[in-house]
């Protein structure tokens, strides 16, 4: 399998509004993919397309699979974590482990139970007594103890401490990324991600402006930081972004002649959240 999730004009609209507008899409398993975008930019509905959650024109291929007539199918190799963690909050902890152990062919009890034992997470206790934080860790450990091929996180730390979601990104990275399974995670919490991407895809007003991987980013973007009369000259070549830093200005360039910014200042790789502020705000 070439791509482990392939779409051609995928769209979704409601009335008038593209939320999702003539995407394509082919991503390779065995990758980490950040999705970013602001509010409203048609992140959820994209993905909740991909699940076959909501109806779509065009054509989606996920593992194989069409979202729409093979569901079933499709989800016995595909998790995912929304923003809002939906357990059934009646559960004790291991009647729910119980109940998905009876459900899914692939999981794997003993490993869930091994997870949780490194939490807070008491399996006494009802799912509704558990805190937000607690509560995604149990989804998190639920999931990481299927052994699917595709894992989708829709904002899957929103109202996370840090401390809640440093410990998410790594043991979704250390326990569960292998090389072979694909992530494919949305969120608005850049810079906490940046570090375990392979792959990053912007998406603005229901279309993907960007998808690259973090390697041709490097490659293929520059940021400057001019300082003094350096400023002038820096502006006088085309970029996509800047913004103002202490003495001079951050100019960020795409697919410039290293020579023609040779002496400009100091040249770096830009950061995925300030190339995402020039890709789409400017």
């Amino acid at each position: 399998m070439q791509s482990i999730i392939e779409a051609k004009q995928l769209r979704r609209c409601f009335g008038k509004i593209r939320a999702v507008d003539d995407v394509d899409l082919a991503i390779p398993p065995g990758n980490v993919i950040g999705l970013i975008g602001p509010n409203g930019a048609g992140k959820t509905t994209m993905l909740r397309a991909l699940l076959g959650l909501t109806g779509y024109e065009g054509e989606v291929s996920v593992l194989g699979c069409s979202p729409r007539s093979q569901r079933h199918k499709m989800m016995n190799d595909v998790c995912f974590i929304a923003d809002t963690a939906v357990l059934p909050r009646w559960m004790r902890v291991r009647e729910l482990l119980d109940y998905v152990s009876g459900l899914h062919p692939h999981f794997d009890r003993a490993q869930a139970e091994d997870f949780l034992a490194g939490t807070d997470v008491e399996t006494h206790r009802r799912v509704g007594d558990l805190s937000k934080g607690m509560t995604v860790q149990l989804h998190l450990a639920i999931v990481m103890a299927i052994d699917a091929k595709l894992l989708i996180l829709d904002e899957p730390t929103l109202g996370l401490d840090i401390l809640f979601r440093k410990r998410f990104y790594e043991q979704l990275i250390n326990d569960y990324f292998d090389g072979e399974r694909t992530i494919f995670v949305s969120t608005h919490q850049v810079e906490e991600i940046q570090n375990i991407l392979t792959h990053v895809m912007f998406m603005d007003r229901g279309r993907v402006i960007l998808y690259e991987s973090m390697l041709d980013l490097e490659e293929r973007f520059v940021e400057v930081h001019a300082l003094g009369d350096a400023v002038t000259a820096a502006a006088a070549i085309p970029h996509i972004g800047s913004r103002n830093i202490l003495g001079g200005k951050a100019f960020l360039y795409e697919d410039v002649a290293p020579e023609r910014i040779a002496g400009l200042g100091d040249a770096r790789v830009p950061s995925v959240s300030d190339l995402f502020v020039a890709k789409v705000g400017g």
